[in-house]
């Protein structure tokens, strides 16, 4: 796969050249990730079958075997999180109002109207109804995501959703910290579960004593995750397809200080195992600035060991022809997080085909995204930026349509149903309009 790596130096980075590669780029041209492994996607399966079985009594099992957590209270209320709102920082709680203030505006302005067609005697209207519950789930575990309270409930709230609840893994102790909570009450959540992985996507996906089953689940989370969302899709809406572990593809020259691609290449990477950090540039002078300014960085990382493992297993520096075969290869990889920092990127980022979201400019880093941009930071990864969107309000909708026949619609239609039914070989719809006819 790494047929292009010809650099041959220490880098924190696994240099690609696709300089030589004549037409265009192919999948066999880049390294990809794995599939993940058929004992991983088996273990998911026990685990949705056993949440499924034994409810509760599975859910405090599992927390105990996989998060070393003996589980207390299965469910915290409103009560709690109003405590915790109250018991944060003046200055975290106006950050956590202001994100979800944005994340509002953005959402509030994408609600769809409803539409009326009435033409040949058929009236047909659509209406978006909401689903009635969602879950959220939270990742936990080495960091804390007070943000994806915000960038899931809140979109779910203007989307019209009565019940939202939030599960997330428990602390080490039991219970769920105070930023997180906070965010929960900040967003309207009805019920918070402290509740991680397969389990908890098992949990609201089918129901337990204390979890209610949920319409639809979304929320980003770790391969053992993704995989419970796609396992459990026949039976409850999954939003945003594959948000799995973090990646980023950032294409820059050197009219960007190599600093910004570096710290921004470290931002998505220091969400830990199995994601995705790709720089993409076509000069090779500031693709050794990047690694070397990335390389400074991760030597005094408070998460070294989540940079560096994200790099040592997915981390690519690919030297390219120019702006036209870089956004091929970006478009070829459709990366959840794409940076256009180099001057002008803003005019490049209408040829962008596949990518969950793009950030243009100088000072675009992924962060704003993650927390104050607005659009939702639960992306699609693993490519299936290919065919799908980040999470939004269609998510929580049901596009339904009222059907109303006219009196006149027998005679200005019917002929055509029974013309097509009958090719079909379906008398009784032919016979559903003949029966109907005037006399």
């Amino acid at each position: 796969m790494e047929r292009n790596v010809a650099m041959g130096f220490e880098d924190e980075l696994k240099v690609v050249d696709l300089r030589s590669i004549q037409g265009a780029l192919q999948t066999t041209d880049i390294p990809r990730p794995a599939a993940p492994a058929a004992e991983m996607v088996g273990r998911v399966r026990e685990i949705i079958d056993g949440v499924r079985s034994h409810g509760d009594e599975a859910l405090r099992l599992f927390t105990k075997e996989l998060d070393g957590v003996a589980l207390g209270a299965l469910a915290l209320y409103r009560e709690e999180m109003e405590a915790a709102y109250h018991s944060i920082t003046p200055e975290l709680s106006r950050a956590l109002t202001v994100a979800h203030r944005r994340i509002q505006q953005v959402y509030e302005a994408e609600v769809p109207t409803s539409s009326r067609v009435s033409s040949d005697g058929i009236t047909v209207i659509r209406r978006n109804v909401p689903v009635v519950s969602a879950g959220c789930y939270v990742p936990g575990g080495t960091a804390r995501y007070p943000s994806t309270v915000l960038h899931t409930a809140t979109v779910a709230s203007v989307a019209g959703v009565e019940r939202v609840v939030v599960a997330t893994p428990p602390l080490p102790g039991g219970g769920i910290d105070e930023p997180t909570l906070a965010a929960c009450f900040v967003a309207g959540v009805e019920t918070v579960y402290p509740i991680g992985g397969a389990q908890a996507i098992a949990a609201l996906a089918y129901g337990t004593e204390s979890v209610g089953r949920v319409d639809t689940i979304v929320g980003p989370g770790n391969l053992y995750v993704a995989l419970a969302k796609s396992q459990v899709a026949l039976d409850v809406g999954v939003g945003s397809s594959f948000a799995g572990p973090s990646e980023v593809l950032v294409i820059a020259d050197s009219s960007v200080d190599p600093r910004y691609a570096a710290i921004d290449l470290a931002v998505q990477a220091e969400h830990g195992p199995h994601g995705l950090a790709w720089l993409v540039t076509w000069d090779e002078e500031y693709l050794h600035a990047v690694d070397a300014a990335l390389a400074t960085y991760v030597r005094s990382a408070s998460r070294l060991d989540a940079i560096r493992s994200t790099l040592a297993t997915h981390g690519y520096a690919a030297l390219v022809r120019d702006r036209e075969q870089a956004i091929e290869l970006a478009n070829l990889i459709a990366p959840e997080h794409l940076e256009l920092l180099y001057q002008d990127g803003e005019s490049d980022a209408g040829l962008v085909k596949n990518a969950g979201v793009i950030f243009v400019g100088v000072d675009a880093t992924a962060a704003f995204g993650d927390y104050v941009a607005g659009p939702s930071h639960v992306l699609p990864t693993y490519g299936t930026a290919r065919f799908a969107s980040g999470l939004g309000l269609e998510d929580f909708y049901r596009r339904q349509h009222t059907v109303v026949i006219g009196p006149n619609a027998v005679e200005e239609l019917g002929w055509a149903v029974e013309e097509i039914a009958r090719v079909e070989g379906l008398t009784a719809h032919a016979e559903s309009i003949s029966i109907r006819r005037r006399p």
